[in-house]
């Protein structure tokens, strides 16, 4: 919420060519999302972070569902946006600027279903490793263990199948991607000529912009021909032939970006679903609230989501490059004819700065929060009464 009404007027100060060329299809889901799902999200926030001694348990508890349900609102139209910029679709030239004929293309376009899924199940693999990390953090520090070993145990029991959903619908959103963006996917393994059958590199030296003959430490043969394609041998277009088709110019994206942001992500995954099968393990065994290796490293663990969902938009937006909108907008044309190097320089600094004040004061909030003690029940509490507020 923070971030998007600031980027919504950056669409007109910094990105006017952009905006005035795309407006016809791009304002309609930012407006629906501004005028609906952010005063959703934002009323219904508020009634819950301050009406814990105010509102009864039941109505407070549907208030924070009832965020949920307006980030998931907000990022559908957000994300049909996005894939439209991915992969346009449903539009019509007119006098040089796309015009939407079908507003149903733009919530049934593959980029868009299998994206917008892809960032549910993320969110709540997000939601579920820090839920994981705080019981875990409470469990060592001796919190209430029957409280804590049930949020911890819950959290696992989704995270599995929260993971696993990821993964495999990111997969799918590689093949949908290495269709309309092959660019996209050659780059991502560093792949400047055009193979068939792929391997898969996990880690290798070099095949950056500047180096095209990369080393390959290790490659796991046919990998990338599946992840890509869904065929076993099937054929990978590479980043060189590729470039050729849009005419004179550089039309590669930023390779090292692009091949570590995959494997971040991919090896983050990974590594997600081995902590949630070892606590799957710890329930099974009985020892979830007294291992205390465990429960360290889920600790840590809630590091893993945030780099992970990092690492995934810049391969989304990184991947692109030079493109803002795909073959029909290069991004050098949609910035604001007026706007000057130094302005820019000065907001985006500005920006940052900002932002990472309310970045470190959130940090700070959410640590000092999730280490507090719960307070102790009240014998006569029930649904229709006010939760009190603890008071720090």
């Amino acid at each position: 919420m923070v971030t998007g009404l600031v980027q919504e007027f950056q669409f007109g100060m910094d990105w006017g060519a952009y905006s005035r060329l795309v407006g016809n299809i791009f304002g309609a889901p930012l407006a629906i999302e501004g005028l609906g799902a952010f005063f959703l999200e934002s009323v219904f926030l508020g009634l819950w972070l301050f009406g814990w001694d105010k509102l009864s348990r039941r109505v407070h508890l549907w208030t924070i569902w009832a965020v949920a349900f307006g980030g998931a609102f907000s990022a559908l139209f957000i994300l049909a946006a996005n894939s439209w910029m991915q992969h346009p679709v449903g539009y019509v030239m007119v006098n040089g600027k796309p015009q939407l004929t079908d507003l149903w293309a733009l919530f049934t376009n593959p980029v868009f279903l299998w994206g917008y899924a892809k960032v549910l199940f993320a969110s709540l693999t997000t939601g579920t490793m820090v839920m994981l990390a705080v019981s875990a953090w409470q469990l060592r520090h001796r919190g209430d263990r029957e409280v804590f070993t049930r949020s911890a145990r819950m959290a696992l029991i989704v995270l599995i199948p929260a993971i696993l959903f990821t993964m495999l619908i990111g997969d799918e959103l590689g093949v949908v991607e290495g269709k309309y963006q092959p660019m996209k996917i050659a780059a991502a393994e560093a792949q400047w000529t055009t193979c068939q059958p792929c391997s898969f590199s996990l880690f290798q030296i070099g095949g950056g912009n500047n180096d095209q003959t990369p080393t390959e430490i290790i490659a796991i043969p046919h990998l990338l021909s599946l992840l890509a394609t869904n065929h076993w041998n099937g054929q990978v277009q590479g980043l060189t032939p590729l470039n050729n088709q849009y005419g004179p110019g550089n039309y590669v994206p930023n390779v090292f970006i692009q091949y570590w942001g995959m494997r971040v992500m991919a090896y983050g995954g990974a590594l997600t679903l081995l902590i949630a099968l070892w606590g799957l393990w710890a329930i099974w065994r009985k020892t979830l609230a007294i291992s205390r290796v465990f429960l360290w490293v889920a600790v840590w663990a809630a590091v893993l989501p945030f780099l992970m969902n990092t690492a995934g938009w810049f391969l989304t937006e990184s991947g692109r490059q030079p493109w803002l909108v795909q073959g029909i907008l290069l991004t050098k044309n949609g910035i604001s004819p007026t706007l000057s190097t130094t302005w820019l320089w000065i907001s985006l600094i500005g920006f940052i700065v900002l932002y990472g004040i309310l970045g470190t004061v959130d940090l700070i909030l959410m640590l000092r929060y999730s280490r507090e003690q719960l307070p102790a029940p009240r014998a006569e509490a029930d649904a229709g009464a006010p939760i009190p507020a603890i008071q720090y």
